[in-house]
């Protein structure tokens, strides 16, 4: 009797503790190691944080480079009319020269082309003397 009482027990005993070993396993596992959705999550994250610092970046550096830019062109406009006001021989060389200068930094805006109002539209068929076939009669092009 006791034999068959130890062959009950003992495997009883392993699966009661294999039970009681798995379920601490598994309350202490997902808290130690982050599963792969919440890396990949992170990762994510970070390659999207590092881009929005690269675009940031750019536009600044953009922004620097249009303002200089701007500062070059005045630059150039300045020295120019002093090289005008300068070096003309005489008042209405000077005054073309500034008025050439001041004509290309400030254009008038062009004005938008606008169609003839009365215009007939297109057709979308030939004209026809007003007794003969037009093009899709059945008989149009048929020599008799």
């Amino acid at each position: 009797m006791e034999h068959s009482l130890l062959v009950w027990l003992l495997p009883t005993l392993a699966l009661v503790a294999g039970v009681a070993i798995g379920f601490l396993l598994a309350r202490l596992l997902p808290n130690a190691v982050p599963n792969s959705t919440q890396r990949q999550l992170d990762d994510i994250q970070e390659r999207f944080d590092s881009y929005q610092n690269e675009v940031v970046t750019h536009f600044n550096s953009t922004a620097s480079l249009v303002k200089k830019l701007t500062q070059s062109y005045q630059d150039v406009q300045d020295h120019l009319s002093e090289g005008a006001n300068r070096l003309a021989l005489d008042e209405q060389t000077r005054q073309r020269l500034l008025a050439a200068l001041q004509a290309d930094s400030a254009q008038a805006p062009r004005e938008r082309l606008t169609p003839p109002k009365d215009q007939e539209p297109p057709r979308d068929y030939a004209p026809k003397a007003p007794n003969s076939p037009g093009m899709l009669d059945e008989h149009y092009g048929l020599k008799k």
